[in-house]
């Protein structure tokens, strides 16, 4: 179908009619809302379009779009997806997870589709606690984080969703934050866009069991100093008067000051198209308040695809030995009858 011959769609056509259910003044609201304003720019037929999610309060997303769209098993909505894709690859699909969702139970599930690199959007959000089942540490809460299930602390060393996909070769990876929604849309578009497994996490608000997790990150008096905005090709800097930056010494990074000996030259410039991950894994490890987290694309890089190379050997199958037909498999070789 060309696009041309598609009805113009708008934010609203991609509104489903179920209440929504998340508290009030959740992050999840910023997120579904730039969801819809982005589709429609896309091109593609909302019947082309799924949404594919496990449990947690993210994962009630599909109920709110309306498009094609499953709520399955806790923690194997990439594997879902996987099978869906794989039949229909036509179809844009989406995987909505969260923190606990994606990262403990479905952790070996995420690894292996951003690995294979299949053509998924997948959209992490990351509050850093269990929100659906009342406030428990989550996979990627801070070690002495206090909650219902660690009242003296979490002892469990965090994970960091960016590294992993990275460590997984991701060829898609990006952050953004709840807030900060222009960003957030020009994210989730750009994921869209890529071919591959797009890997976006979004730093979300759980304002009742989490509240401020990211409030350095969002108040206006100090994202600039702790928060980085990755553009292709330019130097990383940043703070109130655009007079920090980052650069090399060696292998580790440093916050220096412009204008005293240093200039934006000596700077590192990112690279999101580098086919080495190296740099890109150095700046997910970049935490807040040592330096500035950044936010942005990480990598965009070209990667072969698993559905396309699936696809493409079954195709090859059926050229050399004909069109499949299971009556004659299910009679071939040794068979044998049972009777009563």
């Amino acid at each position: 179908m060309s696009t041309e011959s598609l009805p113009i769609l708008t934010s609203a056509d991609f509104a489903s009619d179920q209440d929504i259910r998340w508290c009030p003044g959740c992050g999840d609201y910023s997120i579904l809302a730039q969801m819809k304003k982005v589709l429609p720019t896309l091109g593609i037929p909302r019947e082309k379009t799924v949404f594919i999610s496990g449990i947690g309060c993210s994962s009630r997303f599909p109920y709110y779009m309306n498009t094609y769209g499953m709520h399955s098993i806790h923690g194997r909505a990439p594997g879902f997806a996987t099978g869906l894709k794989i039949t229909n690859p036509d179809l844009s699909v989406w995987v909505i997870t969260g923190d606990g969702d994606g990262l403990s139970i479905g952790g070996n599930h995420l690894m292996h589709a951003i690995r294979r690199n299949l053509d998924l959007n997948i959209i992490l959000f990351n509050n850093r606690i269990y929100g659906l089942t009342k406030g428990q540490y989550s996979p990627t809460s801070p070690l002495g984080k206090i909650t219902k299930s660690s009242p003296m602390g979490s002892i469990d060393n965090p994970l960091h969703p960016l590294s992993i996909a990275i460590g997984c070769e991701g060829a898609f990876v990006a952050r953004s934050i709840d807030m900060n929604i222009k960003h957030l849309g020009q994210m989730l578009k750009r994921a869209a866009e890529h071919r591959g497994t797009s890997f976006v996490e979004v730093y979300q608000n759980c304002n009742v069991f989490n509240d401020g997790a990211y409030s350095w990150a969002t108040s206006r008096e100090t994202k600039a100093d702790s928060t980085i905005v990755l553009e292709h090709g330019k130097p990383l800097i940043f703070g109130k008067d655009r007079n920090k930056g980052i650069r090399l010494n060696g292998m580790e990074p440093e916050v220096v000051e412009l204008g005293k000996g240093v200039t934006e030259d000596d700077l590192l410039f990112h690279d999101e198209k580098s086919p080495e991950p190296s740099l890109a894994y150095l700046l997910s490890r970049m935490r807040h308040p040592e330096f500035p987290e950044p936010i942005g694309v990480f990598r965009a890089v070209d990667h072969p695809r698993y559905d396309d190379e699936l696809n493409r050997q079954v195709e090859t199958a059926r050229e050399k030995q004909g069109q499949g037909d299971l009556n004659k498999l299910f009679h071939s070789g040794e068979t044998w009858s049972v009777s009563s």
